[in-house]
């Protein structure tokens, strides 16, 4: 297999060591220098990681060699910084001039010197908190871009916010949603030729989505590209009307909840672009609600039901934000397979011919190779399990499904379940090796349509009934059996032979994304809390250390005087940890986020880990018939298990309810549900959405839950 690794927009082809001769290397810059010829060109600068996947093609792959399979050993703890809040980590440090730029949970925003972790400057957006319960996934931030002296976030509320790289004050700010709608932010901006790219989140909810371009000096916007139709198919003066009107209007009914509830179809997180196509690429989201016989019930006269543009793969020109091509991974999306899982780029050369391709491992279990110009699909393979679909159709693009997977006539377990086979988590390429390292998967679900004139998710808005029949608690051995169908992979998958080199299993699902380097090696952090590098040939293990928390965002690697780093964030949340519960083997304590260094050599270390010892003693004794436990059961099941825990068990990030204080006392729990007393620490008000005696059924749901599972004796 040949590869040819290109440098895109016009800059000089550099070869792998020339990028390593010190001669070779182009100057340094600082954060104003930073541009789009700086990006194109970031390989002549292997020190410094500029943009979100290092460069626009969004590889994930580091020049830099120091760090090699002779030297990886050596490896040592060079600094760490606790940042000021807790809850998931899943931001990619940005590092130029010697600083880096990481943001943490509620969009907050550091500097911290890259040699030593010292902080440098802190911004906090004042994120309102109560906004959190509009965060499907935990109230987590992806990262920042820069660009000429500008450091852009985009927050959990909907703005977007362009800080001064020097000192972190606030050059302007737009609010990017209408925020009485259940818009988040979660993902990472780009820029790209002078325009900010963000999208949103919120399709869970029920919002419509979109990507917009803003001017990178100004915030003045730019354009602006729907992903799903204005609701009664007219144009919105917007530079997704002409696609809508030539292919999206005739992919959805004329009626249907998605014309209450916007559709869906946030990119939430991925994109990348060629300069030499002047092409970007934008992954769309799920549909809202995401059972698609209630979004939009059949197809138009003369038209189908594919609803475009979700689950799809957008090319658009980011000058004016005009259609180039789609690509849709799952039409008529029921089951929360998105596109917006990592989109790459690279040269491959398939059947002979050398082809610019776009590569994309979304939920749904399929690898995907596009060529990048067109649009055309070369190839689409399983590269986990899954029993929704038996393949692709490559003269149609569609995928061959299995009938019963969209549970017309009964439940179907699902495989993958709502959370993928590989989800945000970042892959890497390595133009060495000619794989792609995907963190993948099995984590399957159970699909069943919502009850017809059953009160339903008061916030979430999925058509899909979540909550379990009452019945007993599983015993351990059903909760160990459930644990075993919770699967990881460390995949290296070759995109032209179209099959797996090399795995490696975990005993947990929701590892961590992956940095592949020059040094012929992969980083990945897992779930069950350390880093790990693998020969990026044969996957064999080479060096492994305890991160304390799980490491889920993706190393970086990066320079400064000679000394090769490999840099990565920390802390217990994200989706997994939220809604796992009870399945998951290890739970965290609620600690702060954490930025963790590594160099040859390193010689600092992290704290004593302190275990939290829980008291096990609920705060009141059981109480309610069973009818009332078993409508407490369905009500938390539907509202309350994304955030605390399948079966009232916390994975860490959040209190667990069952040893909370204010379940024991009907007054002081009606004030935190019903009338938002913790609103300003995340705890939303229910307040209009569940009544008195719902909210009391709930609570005695969880004493009942407490009273089960409390200790006869001493502290776990």
């Amino acid at each position: 297999m040949k590869l040819r690794w290109a440098i895109m927009g016009g800059a000089a082809l550099l070869a792998l060591s020339a990028c390593s001769e010190k001669e070779a290397a182009l100057p340094a810059i600082t954060a104003a220098e930073v541009d789009g010829a700086a990006i194109a060109a970031a390989d002549g600068r292997p020190g410094v990681w500029l943009s979100h996947g290092r460069t626009y093609s969004e590889q994930r792959y580091s020049p830099l060699n120091q760090i090699n399979a002779d030297t990886v050993g050596e490896l040592g703890l060079a600094w760490y910084a606790d940042l000021d809040v807790g809850r998931g980590m899943e931001a990619t440090p940005i590092v130029v001039d010697g600083v880096m730029y990481v943001t943490s949970a509620w969009s907050m925003v550091y500097a911290l010197d890259a040699k030593t972790g010292e902080r440098k400057w802190t911004f906090d957006p004042k994120v309102d908190k109560s906004r959190g319960v509009f965060a499907c996934c935990d109230v987590v931030n992806r990262g920042v871009a820069i660009w000429q002296g500008k450091v852009f976030v985009g927050t959990i509320d909907g703005r977007l916010i362009a800080l001064n790289a020097s000192d972190g004050s606030v050059a302007w700010e737009q609010v990017t949603v209408d925020q009485s709608k259940p818009y988040t932010i979660t993902g990472a901006p780009r820029v790209i030729k002078g325009k900010v790219i963000i999208g949103n989140g919120g399709a869970e909810l029920g919002v419509r989505g979109y990507i917009t371009a803003y001017d990178a000096a100004t915030g003045d916007k730019a354009w602006r590209f729907y992903t799903t139709p204005n609701p009664d198919k007219k144009p919105d003066g917007e530079a997704s009307d002409k696609a809508f009107a030539e292919k999206g209007n005739a992919t959805w009914s004329d009626e249907g909840r998605w014309r209450t509830d916007g559709g869906g179809g946030t990119a939430w997180d991925a994109m990348a672009y060629d300069p030499e196509l002047d092409i970007m690429y934008v992954g769309t989201g799920n549909g809202s609600p995401w059972n698609y016989r209630l979004r939009s019930p059949s197809a138009p006269e003369g038209g189908n039901n594919d609803n475009l543009f979700l689950s799809s793969i957008l090319a658009l020109k980011p000058d004016t934000g005009e259609y180039v091509w789609h690509y849709q991974t799952t039409p008529s999306d029921t089951w929360d397979y998105t596109a917006t899982q990592h989109i790459m780029l690279a040269d491959l050369e398939i059947g002979g011919k050398m082809r610019k391709v776009a590569m994309q491992a979304p939920k749904n279990g399929f690898f995907y190779v596009l060529d990048r110009e067109t649009g055309e699909l070369l190839s689409a393979d399983a590269f986990q399990k899954i029993n929704w679909a038996t393949g692709v159709d490559l003269a149609t693009g569609r995928p061959i499904e299995n009938p019963a997977a969209r549970f017309a006539e009964s439940p179907f377990e699902a495989v993958p379940g709502p959370l993928g086979s590989h989800n945000w988590h970042p892959m890497a390429f390595s133009p060495e090796t000619g794989l792609v390292y995907i963190p993948a998967h099995t984590l399957p679900q159970i699909f069943t349509s919502e009850q017809p004139g059953a009160k339903g998710q008061v916030y979430w808005n999925t058509g899909l009934e979540f909550a379990a029949a009452p019945g007993p608690t599983p015993d351990e051995a059903m909760r160990k059996a459930a644990r075993a169908a919770l699967k990881g992979q460390l995949v290296a998958w070759d995109p032209v032979a179209k099959k797996p080199r090399w795995t490696v299993d975990y005993p947990s699902p929701w590892n961590g994304g992956v940095l592949a380097t020059a040094g012929g090696l992969v980083f990945q952090g897992s779930f069950d809390t350390a880093l790990r590098a693998y020969d990026a040939a044969t996957g064999e293990k080479k060096w492994e250390t305890d991160t304390q928390y799980p490491s889920l965002s993706g190393p970086i690697s990066y320079e400064i005087d000679g000394e090769q780093y490999i840099a990565t964030t920390a802390g217990w949340g994200t989706a997994f940890s939220l809604t796992g519960g009870a399945p998951i083997d290890k739970v965290g304590t609620p600690e702060l986020g954490r930025v963790i260094v590594y160099k040859i050599g390193g010689k600092a270390a992290l704290p004593e880990y302190l275990t939290m010892e829980l008291d096990r003693t609920p705060a009141a004794p059981s109480f309610g018939a069973p009818q009332q436990i078993g409508l407490g059961q369905v009500l938390y099941d539907r509202n309350c298990l994304v955030c605390h825990g399948s079966l009232v068990v916390s994975g860490g990030a959040i209190q667990d309810l069952r040893w909370a204080q204010s379940p024991g006392d009907k007054d002081s729990f009606r004030k935190v549900v019903l009338e938002g007393q913790y609103a300003s620490a995340g705890m939303a008000s229910f307040a209009g959405k569940l009544t008195a005696d719902e909210a009391e059924a709930v609570r005695s749901y969880i004493l009942f839950r407490a009273n089960e599972d409390a200790a006869p004796s001493s502290p776990n």
